[in-house]
């Protein structure tokens, strides 16, 4: 598995993260078949969120993986804050009292990153900056992160924190290419040309934010995966073309295509089969041309201008 450096931090990490939020079903075998499967294979990147099956999840992580010392020092735990039940909650109180449920949950002493989960409007960033600083201060948190906001609600955030930004989640797949597209169409009245998101795909490589890919088989907003889905003739085609040629799965191209871009994006894959899992981490072995890359995305229905 190849690493990627996130900037401002010493982390180096694999460039394919494993998301959590599925196995809170599992049983402690299953999960840890799935959890060494990932490690056997080089990630050392993992996923929470406190409220990914209401906290389930990282208590069955916790319990499968029976965390050591020695394999604690080795491993990336990622978490996230700020969701509740019909709200969003960035308040001091909250995101201390969430890392406490998170770090007895996953029964370890520290949080290698900390994501705030999704914008709250309502935020005060002072409140987040104390926050912040406490958990840093008493070695609880090393690191911070955000998901799904745009450059202004990071520089808001920024203006007032004493730790960098390091991560921004965001959702991209092949069929969800919306901070690609309007960098592609600029100055084109058409809708892909709409700029929904601040041009954060370009902010973040200013600012040396790394991207978190999330939902990386998804079209629309969790309505299915698009590999194998009739909806989608000439993207499967083109993929499986590719996927043949490369002697690979159709999930690594589909992932390869996210590594591919100079952003170094890190995809977060949610899988819970441990066989489609080693499926995927071979994209980290997949070199795709620019010219496949196009042809990828042109597969998916976006037109070059």
């Amino acid at each position: 598995m190849k690493k990627i450096k996130v900037a401002n931090s010493d982390l180096n990490v694999a460039e394919i993260a494993l998301g959590c939020m599925r196995i809170s079903g599992m049983s402690g075998g299953e999960a840890a078949t799935l959890i060494n499967t990932a490690l056997d294979e080089g990630v050392d990147f993992f996923d929470h969120a406190d409220i990914y099956g209401g906290g389930k999840s990282e208590e069955v992580f916790a319990r499968a993986l029976d965390l050591k010392p020695d394999l604690r020092e080795k491993i990336i735990i990622q978490t996230k804050c700020g969701i509740r039940q019909g709200y969003f909650d960035f308040s001091r109180e909250h995101i201390l009292q969430a890392v406490d449920g998170s770090l007895k949950r996953l029964n370890t002493d520290y949080i290698d990153v900390l994501l705030l989960h999704r914008p709250d409007t309502l935020v005060e960033p002072e409140e987040v900056a104390e926050a912040f600083d406490t958990l840093q201060n008493n070695g609880k948190v090393k690191y911070f992160g955000v998901s799904n906001q745009n450059p202004m609600q990071i520089e808001l955030l920024s203006q007032y924190l004493n730790q960098k930004i390091i991560i921004n989640q965001l959702q991209l797949s092949i069929t969800n290419t919306g901070m690609i597209d309007s960098g592609i169409n600029v100055n084109m009245k058409i809708d892909p040309g709409i700029d929904r998101d601040g041009s954060i795909l370009e902010y973040c490589r200013l600012k040396g934010i790394t991207i978190q890919a999330w939902s990386p088989f998804q079209y629309g907003f969790f309505e299915g995966v698009f590999l194998d889905n009739p909806k989608f003739p000439e993207l499967n085609r083109k993929i499986n073309e590719m996927a043949e040629a490369k002697g690979v799965a159709n999930t690594a191209i589909a992932i390869a295509w996210i590594l591919r871009h100079p952003a170094k994006m890190q995809p977060i894959v949610g899988t819970t089969n441990a066989k489609r899992l080693k499926d995927i981490c071979k994209a980290s072995q997949v070199e795709l041309t620019r010219p496949e890359w196009y042809e990828i995305y042109r597969a998916a229905g976006n037109k070059l201008p």
